[in-house]
């Protein structure tokens, strides 16, 4: 899973198998912002759940 990209903001996924959690974190023009963490269970988290996450806090913060 690759980072996602909207307008100046990077969103970059992470996750451990073993613990069952991730977190994308939120880049803005290179800066870190912050950290929305998720869990999952399975081998990888589902894609569709990482960009709902992104999809959700662009609608949150209108980006």
């Amino acid at each position: 899973m690759g980072a996602i990209q909207r307008n100046n903001f990077r969103f970059v996924p992470e996750y451990s198998v073993i613990n069952q959690n991730g977190a994308v974190h939120v880049y803005q023009d290179g800066e870190f912002k912050e950290e929305l963490t998720f869990t999952f269970e399975g081998k990888y988290p589902n894609q569709a759940k990482i960009e709902s996450i992104v999809d959700d806090y662009c609608e949150q913060y209108d980006i």
